[in-house]
């Protein structure tokens, strides 16, 4: 049986949102988190991060610093709790509709949400059953990203959440899931039939 797994966001779920992340220090892991992400990992729920990061696209910075970012998050998980992220999938395009200039970057992806390219991606490479798995975000995009990949979807109200929540970001949705933060987030993750296969101690 290919098992489920729990996609996360990255901005305003894993780190505090903070717009564009221009210099690597103020990227800062949000409360919780980083222990939240541990006890997927110490239940053998497969974790996976899948965000949009336009910022290189938009000419902010190059890719090396989304790179950097991502070692950055890899590394305050490590230290904070001993938390490891099972697969990373990032879009890093944008079409120029949407303020892309970069000519390398500037293209309309299926990877973008919430165009179901990521999950999908992540599914065919480690085998996994989008039917059994949770998407976590902040924003209207992660829940549709969620539905359209046939996943449940949990809107957490830190980042943009309240104001999805209220129509003031992007549009309204209807997610499966509000919770406050990644760690509520978890705490009803982990209560759900998906993982019964995994020996784990739930």
């Amino acid at each position: 049986m290919m098992r489920g797994a729990v996609f996360l966001d990255r901005d305003g779920v894993l780190n505090v949102e903070a717009g564009y992340i221009r210099r690597l220090e103020d990227l800062v892991l949000n409360p919780g988190a980083a222990a939240a992400v541990r006890r997927l990992n110490d239940q053998q729920i497969f974790c996976c991060l899948a965000s949009n990061q336009a910022g290189a696209a938009r000419g902010y910075y190059d890719l090396a610093h989304i790179r950097a970012l991502t070692a950055r998050l890899e590394h305050l998980l490590w230290m904070e709790a001993g938390a490891k992220l099972d697969a990373i999938y990032q879009c890093t395009s944008l079409s120029p509709a949407e303020g892309g200039v970069v000519p390398d970057l500037a293209y309309v992806s299926a990877w973008r949400k919430p165009n179901t390219g990521m999950l999908v991606a992540a599914a065919w490479d480690r085998d996994l059953d989008l039917r059994r798995s949770v998407m976590v975000g902040d924003k209207a995009t992660d829940i549709d990203l969620a539905h359209n990949a046939g996943c449940l979807g949990v809107l957490v109200t830190s980042g943009y959440g309240e104001q999805v929540l209220t129509g003031n970001y992007q549009h309204r949705v209807q997610p499966d899931r509000v919770v406050t933060d990644l760690a509520a987030a978890v705490d009803w993750i982990v209560t759900l039939p998906f993982w019964q296969d995994l020996g784990s101690n739930l």
